[in-house]
């Protein structure tokens, strides 16, 4: 069971269930974290307190591709896991201008340490959603996206549900100097989650997902990579337990885990890219790519 948000014939945002057979049924909440709470107070599991409204109903005449859709949560932040995949470590390692002399970088000793790396990455008026542009910083001339799976939290860390994530990133930035972090990861429209958010309970394996990343231009596919959850060194309430520890933490707060998926070393971003995430069980997170309309120099 997935949960969506769209806007419906009166531009108003609406909740949503998808079966797994593709039917859409609309509910009557105005956020995923009201369903999760909702289900708790009736003693049922959210997948079972969904199915109380849906069953007997009619589904929306129409699939997914013809709704507009919108985030399917508007988090009020969104948190970033680095370096918890090899290859990403492999990938800080070559951008970086500082390589120890051969020794250990930064990169290496996060990746080995009981301590993981999180990052505040956006909020949610830097956050879009599906169909939306991501934007080109103006700084930077080496971008990628960070295909990543997204962990829908609770304000105690309870993984509710599972969506997919674009983190935007800047390799010149970073690798320039890692104090450069928050400039080479934060700013306007760097930050891409959705389609639907995917209801942990019905998650078989999360540790077994297999994620794509398309990447076109002028309507030509230019880079397909494909990793899988299973490469994921660290677990995931690992990653919960640091995020919440000693923070403030809020409902609906989605942290993405890492990428195991970095384009190749002479690749950047384009204007009018377009860049495909998928994860099957969640769904295609798809977004157009925009150029800032000056660029910036930093000399």
């Amino acid at each position: 069971m997935r949960i969506i948000r769209y806007l419906n014939e009166n531009s108003d945002a609406v909740l949503a269930a998808v079966t797994d057979d593709n039917q859409i049924y609309p509910l009557p909440f105005n956020d995923f974290i009201d369903i999760i709470y909702e289900a708790k107070s009736a003693g049922l599991t959210p997948l079972n307190y969904i199915y109380g409204f849906i069953t007997g109903k009619k589904s929306l005449q129409k699939d997914l591709s013809q709704l507009n859709l919108l985030v399917p949560i508007v988090a009020p932040e969104v948190w970033a896991s680095g370096v918890t995949y090899e290859k990403s470590r492999e990938a800080r390692n070559y951008e970086t201008t500082d390589k120890a002399n051969g020794g250990e970088t930064c990169y290496d000793k996060v990746y080995n340490a009981a301590r993981p790396e999180i990052f505040l990455k956006s909020t949610a008026a830097r956050t879009i959603g599906p169909n939306e542009p991501v934007y080109l910083r103006s700084d930077s001339n080496w971008q990628i996206p960070e295909p990543e799976v997204g962990l829908v939290i609770t304000k105690e860390g309870e993984i509710v549900g599972y969506t997919i994530g674009n983190d935007m990133s800047c390799r010149d930035i970073e690798g320039e100097n890692p104090l450069y972090l928050p400039q080479a990861k934060i700013w306007k429209n760097s930050c891409s989650i959705g389609p639907a958010i995917r209801l942990s309970e019905t998650v078989k394996n999360p540790y077994d997902l297999q994620i794509t990343c398309r990447i076109y231009r002028n309507n030509q596919l230019v880079v397909e990579e494909s990793a899988n959850t299973r490469q994921l060194k660290r677990r995931y309430d690992e990653l919960v337990s640091f995020l919440i520890r000693d923070n403030k933490v809020f409902d609906g707060t989605v942290l993405l885990t890492g990428t195991s998926i970095v384009p190749p070393n002479h690749f950047t971003l384009q204007d009018q890219d377009r860049i495909e995430i998928e994860i099957p069980e969640i769904g295609v997170l798809s977004n157009p790519v925009k150029a800032l309309a000056h660029k910036t120099v930093v000399k």
